[in-house]
């Protein structure tokens, strides 16, 4: 099985064109936060509730084994570095190196290749179009078919909806679709029962924490120009 963050980013890149649909800040982070939500939908990790020893919303591992994955077991190594942190904190502090090493796998699968561009015809820079476009066509059947033919998702279906709405980028992914339509299931589809009460908190933190670690950025940087 893939993770949540190769997934992800093969959606997140245009196929012909090999650009992120999302900005350079939102990325990094959407990326992080798919795999805080593998780790939860895992067991691995979750927000603390009432009456814990760690404050109320901070991220506690559940586990003290190591995932199998390097680039999960690299995120658990990292949280368990720090004391118990809040999400948006968390996102920060994998999003370091993660893009690379996501595009890594995805591009030894064969399923996009590192290409060279001008951005704006002028400055050079780094895209990645698609080369085998099977696993992403299976996976873009199964979010239309939740998405825009209603059907109901799997866990890891609906998760990744919610970390494309964290990012609003829903409807990039069907631009043939009713936009507003588009949007209004993937909320229903974030916020629906598809997950326990742990792996809840946990999207409701990762996605608020997304939203934060997008914007914050986006601001500081509009008030220095």
């Amino acid at each position: 099985m893939t993770l949540l963050a190769e997934d992800l980013l093969l959606l997140l890149l245009d196929d012909e064109t090999g650009k992120p649909v999302v900005d350079s800040a939102a990325l990094p982070r959407v990326l992080a936060g798919a795999v805080l939500l593998e780790l939860a939908l895992d067991g691995v990790v979750e927000p603390a509730g009432e009456g814990e020893e760690v404050r109320r919303g901070r991220l506690v591992l559940r586990s003290e084994s190591a995932p199998d994955d390097a680039i999960l077991a690299r995120a658990v190594a990292r949280l368990r570095e720090s004391k118990p942190m809040k999400p948006e904190r968390a996102i920060e502090k994998l999003d370091k190196g993660l893009r690379e090493a996501v595009l890594e796998r995805i591009v030894a699968k064969g399923w996009v290749r590192e290409g060279k561009a001008k951005l704006l015809g002028i400055f050079p820079t780094t895209v990645w179009p698609a080369v085998d476009d099977t696993h992403e066509s299976q996976l873009r059947t199964e979010l239309r078919d939740a998405v825009i033919g209603g059907a109901a998702p799997s866990p890891r279906t609906s998760a990744l909806v919610s970390l494309l709405a964290a990012v609003d980028a829903t409807a990039k992914v069907f631009p043939d679709g009713d936009r507003r339509a588009v949007n209004k299931r993937a909320k229903e589809i974030a916020e629906g029962e598809w997950a326990g009460a742990a792996v809840r908190r946990a999207v409701e933190a990762v996605n608020a924490a997304v939203l934060v670690a997008v914007i914050v950025p986006s601001i500081a940087a509009g008030g220095t120009s």
